[in-house]
């Protein structure tokens, strides 16, 4: 998890500077302190960083070129810096290559471009800490270039900002970090039963913000208990182009995973809305939606079955709606008896989208 600091201003009342450090005790990892003020910090757990007699030492832009006698001396470094143009973004680099632990960035202007060509240059090197004020600020932070910052410190006279601040850097995961818990959604196969042509009926298309590939699409279906894997118009073919970033879902009724292992309807989201894009090894990553496309299109109903036990899914009748499978696709147009395509199999009941193992629930 992100790193969050929570810097306490020398200026502010005594009782605000104890208010503030109740509140970050159980929540921050560091507290940033003047000289003057590491007294009151000594009684709390937290680690605290100043100028002087601090566990981190701060340091300013002067002290740059003494960052490699210092780290002799083995202490424990951050520089604040001030990064108003590409000149500080070079001092920054340089401090990062001098083994300074920790950076700490102040934008006081542009606050995403200096934070991407930090984090590209940086990365590895040492810990890229943004200065916010706020809870919406550290989320853009954490989310920048993907990989985010490794933490933020929190300005505040809020003593409740540093709750939502410290959910929101809960929350939010990077990609590498996914990839390094190697966190998987565990698919099975299940075996196609019949199709059957319905008649007409509303179907959403999921638009996102992102670009999918072979093999990559989104879990939904009739029952909670049992989605399939239908993947993004990737495929070439002769009428339409291939459009990524879209998965044509099915009629606004079915259920789709969503973050947090919730389940909604597809007739609750909207653009903004986050869902999971899930690929047929099991890896996942949340997309944003750009748009919801509804139409009224003719549908199919497909039954098929893990283990005995019968799902269902109905999905837009056209050749570009496709069954994942272990090593290709299905269109549904294609599907036959006994074909296996991709699905995820997970017992309980869902109150309103939540899991709820121990609950016992009938969907036909």
């Amino acid at each position: 998890m992100r790193e969050l600091w929570i810097e306490i201003g020398s200026s502010m009342t005594n009782v605000l500077k104890e208010d503030l450090l109740r509140a970050s005790e159980d929540l921050c990892d560091v507290i940033v302190l003047s000289e003057a003020d590491i007294h009151l910090g000594k009684s709390y757990k937290n680690i605290i960083a100043s100028p002087a007699d601090g566990d981190i030492q701060i340091i300013g832009e002067a002290m740059i070129n003494k960052i490699e006698i210092l780290k002799r001396q083995q202490r424990t470094l951050c520089l604040k810096l001030l990064v108003k143009d590409r000149d500080d973004e070079v001092k920054a680099v340089k401090a990062a290559e001098s083994g300074v632990d920790y950076i700490i960035v102040i934008c006081p202007n542009w606050k995403i471009i200096p934070l991407e060509n930090l984090i590209a240059k940086t990365r590895k090197k040492t810990k890229l800490l943004a200065e916010v004020a706020n809870a919406k600020e550290a989320k853009i932070a954490v989310e920048t270039l993907e990989l985010g910052v490794d933490g933020v410190v929190l300005k505040t006279d809020n003593p409740k900002e540093i709750g939502a601040t410290a959910r929101v850097l809960k929350s939010i995961e990077s990609l590498s970090e996914i990839k390094e818990k190697n966190q998987k959604i565990e698919l099975t196969t299940a075996k196609i039963l019949n199709s059957k042509q319905l008649s007409m009926g509303l179907r959403v298309c999921i638009d996102t913000c992102d670009i999918m590939t072979q093999g990559e699409g989104m879990l939904v279906g009739c029952q909670s208990s049992g989605l399939f894997l239908i993947q993004a118009e990737v495929e070439e073919n002769p009428h339409v182009e291939p459009r990524p970033f879209r998965v044509n879902a099915g009629p606004i009724s079915l259920y789709i995973l969503a973050s947090d292992n919730k389940t909604r309807y597809l007739s609750e989201l909207k653009a903004g809305d986050e869902v999971l894009a899930v690929n047929r090894e099991g890896d996942f990553r949340k997309v944003v939606i750009g748009r919801l496309k509804i139409e009224r299109r003719p549908l199919t109903l497909v039954e098929a079955e893990i283990d005995g036990y019968k799902i269902k899914t109905i999905v837009q009748n056209a050749e570009t709606v496709r069954f994942v499978t272990k090593d290709g696709s299905i269109s549904v147009n294609e599907l036959n008896q006994n074909d296996k395509v991709l699905a995820y199999r997970q017992l309980g009941g869902r109150h309103f989208g939540v899991l709820v193992q121990e609950e016992s629930v009938i969907e036909r």
